[in-house]
């Protein structure tokens, strides 16, 4: 108790100790420990408070997740894909806006990296250098994750020193990987390399990366959320607006599994109708193979039948030929007996 009035007489000491306290326990709790202390004020050129900074900090509550920003340029198409072990994912980290670009921000998220990223992409400015510009003005910067594709497909990604690990990014061609609180690196390289090797639509590629990342570990604390955005210019209700895809699964167990199965209502799967027409195949095939056996056996069966036929008549044939050669052997031994009568 002494060692702890002694480190309280220090202003510094007392903020240092002030800001840890406040992190895990109440305010209330805080100022009657300094009253019971007897410390006293802190100077009047001391702050009363931790800086702003810690305030938003222990505001905040981390968005460790993983994500991939894309475009597809043969359609004109920008998307967003997220899932983390955080409520309602889908409301934070996406942002999009046909023919200007996508944007993920997560970790200690700054949302206005949405609405301003998007803002600096219609003035023209590239990726890297909204990225530059977005992280160059925000003095938590070390806490952020951000990744970011442009109206042309180009690339960025961002990943603060402070963010937990496992934290990094990747960025290829027409599109961006992030992630923290990750089970490694290959979470990223999987997620990556899934979308790279992929075909067709920007939507189920951005699916099919999710996917992989989560089958190579994922949010290391687990899963609960997960969103998909995907933007096309008059794509979206009746043409009105760009939201062509904005699917959300807010809570669950398996939120990866359940945005997949919410958007085969909307959009079929390539893979689900390359399985559908292999099963249609491995049926015709067991159909043709049961019409071969069925043919084989009744053309066996038309064989034993004909081979049965063929030896009845055989036997039909060698028992007349017995019968008329006992017929004629009896009328050689009628005659020869009328023969010798006769003498």
């Amino acid at each position: 108790m002494a060692t702890f009035q002694t480190m309280m007489k220090s202003n510094q000491s007392r903020l240092a100790i002030f800001s840890l306290l406040k992190r895990t326990i109440s305010k209330e709790t805080v100022a009657l420990l300094l009253l019971l202390f007897g410390t006293g004020p802190l100077s009047a050129d001391e702050p009363a408070t931790v800086p702003k900074m810690n305030d938003q900090e222990n505001k905040q509550e981390v968005v460790s997740t993983f994500s991939i920003v894309a475009y597809d340029p043969a359609t004109k198409e920008w998307g967003i894909g997220v899932a983390s072990k955080f409520l309602a994912v889908g409301h934070v980290v996406p942002w999009a806006k046909a023919e200007q670009g996508a944007i993920a921000t997560q970790s200690f998220a700054n949302t206005t990296y949405g609405p301003e990223g998007l803002r600096l992409l219609n003035d023209g400015a590239s990726a890297s250098e909204v990225l530059k510009q977005l992280t160059d003005a925000d003095p938590m910067r070390a806490n952020r994750q951000v990744g970011l594709v442009d109206k042309f497909g180009n690339a960025a990604t961002f990943t603060g020193e402070k963010c937990l690990p496992w934290a990094g990014g990747k960025t290829g061609e027409n599109f961006a990987c992030q992630g923290n609180i990750l089970a490694g690196p290959e979470v990223i390289e999987k997620m990556a390399k899934a979308f790279e090797d992929s075909e067709g639509s920007l939507t189920w590629r951005i699916m099919g990366a999710l996917e992989a990342a989560d089958e190579a570990g994922g949010d290391i604390r687990g899963r609960q959320s997960a969103a998909i955005l995907v933007v096309k210019e008059g794509a979206g209700y009746a043409g009105f607006n760009d939201r062509m895809i904005d699917f959300r699964v807010d809570d669950h167990e398996t939120p990866i599994q359940e945005l997949g199965r919410i958007l085969s209502l909307k959009l079929e799967r390539p893979d689900s109708k390359n399985k559908d027409s292999e099963d249609d195949s491995v049926t015709e095939k067991s159909v043709t193979e049961k019409a071969d056996t069925n043919k084989a056996d009744t053309n066996k069966a038309d064989t034993n039948k004909a081979d049965t036929n063929k030896a009845d008549t055989d036997k039909a044939d060698t028992d007349k030929a017995d019968t008329d050669k006992a017929d004629t052997d009896k009328a050689d031994t009628d005659k020869a007996d009328a023969d010798k009568d006769s003498e």
